[in-house]
């Protein structure tokens, strides 16, 4: 195996015992992945008894392309998915021993805050049914359901979450429709009470690796040892200093508890970093050390010393925003070539440490994009095409039901619908099942029966015509009619007052059709399927998976933009310029509520320190720490002092400083030469 160092060999070729692999920052664990497929299937292992899991869409297809890189067309057999990926393929399988039918409905956040709204009351504000749905979210991940959490409660809120979860959970069997944290808990509930089920995956499953190991949850790591048995074939591929999900569930429990579980366990270091110069690793290492350690690493790089980490303080956000693009165009009018600006990056804390930087760079014409914006799936005209696609896959999905016979309007009132609703609860029956009901008659007048019946007419028809409509084309011309007959664009012309937005959100509809015919024709690789087969599929099995996939343009070029991005965005990127912004006490660290447990302050101030090495281990080349003296709280500016972490690099004084005058006088010269005007 070219390429790889002895650590690398060692991680690889560990098969006969469990293997836990300790990936520091830029240390090659997407090879030792790939390699250890590739190695795996050398030994005798079928490629279809091989998982990989990760945690997002784009990491299994990059892992996906790499493989198939090294061994083939073979790639298309190995199961390369994200965990919630896996989870819907158990529960299509062999869901019906939960009481679940294949083709359930999976919520988006929308359906699921809606419901709860539903569950509580008409008069439940938005900001508490979310609240409470990230309440439910963190009972689930802690492997908790209702009737549990109920004999749990200590209080009056913990009681009233639990009762809401309980109303939560019988909707959603209605419905026959699960949430994201289902795909975890679910699985791991068939596994445990199903012996028979969980021996079958255990016989298919050769050998199991997980990357991004330090991210995952209470509820993954049951599922895992309940993938994996006793025999404990798995690799689990992490690094105990970049564990930054804490507030969402992640745990470095499942850390400590693998050499228990797993007494056999063998664990492999990598420490050589092949991203970084050696001054950015000596400041990471630096800033991590005094944080515990689990496994103690030391991460060096033979890329040379490099340039030295700056500091640079400024006065306030929009003084460090201006001296931030300074920088960038001093760095590209250093060099012949210039770095593109899809090498530079603005690394923050808080989504809102954006606005002076989105500022600065506008006003420069430099080209951008912030990281985590918008997602396309998020756009109203998506959704409403996707409520349409989740009926077809689920007549029994209630919301997608709601929203499609809405999306268009088809003279179906609030009225008509509210009554269909009393009535489909009194039958305990779906809302779609209920237009066909021979006594809907005695409740609700003809002409409402006429309408709500056509409309199921339709759903029942285009299920079909989807269900037979095979490949690239069959899609694009199907899609294209469909929206013809509902009058989509008609509807987005009369929605909006403007003609202009109407025909762009229309060109994001036909971008999404698009997009669908080419995951039908096989052209796009499903990220939310758990192969990397080419053939054709049916625009209905397309359909069945659109809640998995996060984003439209997973496979896109990149472009040519400066990245703004918040670090836990950032995690698992890397560029050869990188400014960390806004590094100040009660920034990063994030303030921490001195009335918490002095065990909680501490849990807290760790991750926060993780999240500082993670973010200077982003970078390959330069690396720029900022602060502000003064930065805005809500009308007022108020003072700062530069973040512990800064001095925790032990950076040395005489070199990570810039005199900002002088500095400053040489961008005006350079502008100013450019320009053919006199310098000042």
């Amino acid at each position: 195996m070219p390429g790889l160092n002895l650590a690398q060999l060692q991680a690889v070729h560990v098969t006969d015992h469990p293997c836990l692999v300790l990936a520091g920052a830029g240390s090659g664990k997407t090879r030792v992945i790939t390699h250890k497929i590739a190695h795996l299937i050398s030994q005798g292992l079928a490629p279809r008894q091989i998982a990989a899991i990760t945690f997002t869409n784009k990491a299994a297809a990059e892992m996906r392309e790499r493989t198939g890189g090294l061994i083939g067309r073979a790639a298309r057999e190995v199961l390369i998915c994200t965990f919630h990926a896996l989870g819907v393929r158990l529960l299509r399988e062999d869901g019906q021993a939960l009481g679940l039918k294949p083709h359930f409905s999976i919520l988006d956040t929308s359906d699921v805050t809606s419901i709860l709204k539903d569950c509580a009351g008409a008069a439940t504000d938005l900001a508490t049914a979310r609240q409470w749905q990230w309440g439910i979210s963190a009972l689930k991940n802690a492997g908790m359901g209702a009737r549990q959490a109920l004999a749990q409660a200590q209080d009056d809120a913990e009681r009233q979450l639990a009762v809401l979860m309980l109303r939560y959970e019988e909707r959603l069997a209605a419905y026959q429709s699960v949430d994201f944290d289902d795909l975890i808990g679910l699985p791991m509930r068939l596994l445990r009470e199903h012996p028979e089920v969980r021996e079958k995956w255990q016989r298919q499953l050769g050998h199991v690796l997980i990357d991004e190991y330090q991210d995952t949850n209470a509820t993954q790591y049951e599922l895992l040892k309940l993938l994996v048995g006793d025999s404990g074939r798995f690799t689990a591929v992490g690094d105990d200093d970049q564990s930054i999900y804490g507030w969402r569930g992640a745990t470095l429990d499942n850390l400590k508890q693998l050499p228990r579980d797993f007494p056999r366990l063998k664990v492999v270091k990598l420490e050589q970093n092949y991203r970084s110069t050696s001054a950015i690793l000596r400041a990471a290492n630096h800033v991590i050390t005094p944080n515990p350690k689990l496994f103690p690493k030391t991460l060096f790089s033979e890329l040379g010393e490099g340039e030295p980490v700056r500091v640079q303080s400024c006065d306030h956000e929009e003084h460090e925003a201006e001296r931030a693009v300074a920088r960038i165009q001093s760095l590209r009018a250093a060099s012949n070539p210039p770095p593109a600006w899809k090498d530079f990056a603005i690394l923050y804390r808080a989504n809102h440490q954006a606005r002076p930087l989105e500022k600065a760079l506008r006003r420069a014409a430099i080209p951008y994009k912030v990281s985590g914006g918008t997602s396309f799936f998020d756009r109203a005209e998506i959704r409403d095409l996707c409520a349409w696609f989740r009926l077809w896959a689920n007549p029994d999905d209630d919301p997608a039901f709601l929203r499609a016979i809405t999306t268009p309007r088809r003279g179906i009132g609030h009225t008509t619908l509210a009554r269909l609703g009393e009535f489909a609860s009194q039958r305990k029956s779906s809302l779609f099942e209920s237009l066909f009901s021979p006594t809907l008659a005695a409740a609700l007048p003809r002409k409402a029966i006429d309408g709500l019946t056509e409309f199921g007419r339709c759903i029942n028809e285009q299920e079909y015509r989807a269900r037979h409509t095979l490949g690239a084309e069959a899609a694009r011309g199907f899609l294209t009619d469909w929206l013809t007959e509902i009058g989509y664009e008609r509807y987005l012309h009369d929605a909006e007052d403007s003609d202009k937005v109407a025909a762009a959100r229309w060109s994001n509809v036909l971008e999404f059709c698009d997009w669908m015919a080419q995951r039908a024709g096989g052209q796009i690789a499903d990220a939310a399927d758990t192969t990397a087969s080419t053939q054709t599929r049916s625009l209905l099995d397309v359909a069945r998976n659109i809640a998995l996939l996060s984003t439209i343009s997973e496979r896109e070029q990149e472009q040519d933009v400066i990245t703004l991005s918040t670090l836990h965005a950032a995690k698992g990127l890397e560029w050869t310029h990188v400014m960390l912004a806004g590094v100040t006490e009660g920034m990063l660290p994030f303030r921490v509520d001195d009335s918490d447990a002095p065990e909680q302050i501490q849990t807290r101030l760790e991750e926060e320190r993780r999240l500082m090495y993670v973010g200077i281990t982003r970078a390959r080349r330069t690396l720029v720490v900022s602060w502000t003296k003064k930065r805005k709280k809500g009308r007022e500016l108020v003072s700062c002092q530069p973040s512990r972490f800064i001095a925790e690099m032990q950076l040395d004084a005489a070199t990570s400083r810039e005199d900002p005058r002088e500095k400053l006088r040489q961008l005006r010269a350079e502008f100013a030469l450019k320009a053919q005007l006199p310098t000042t």
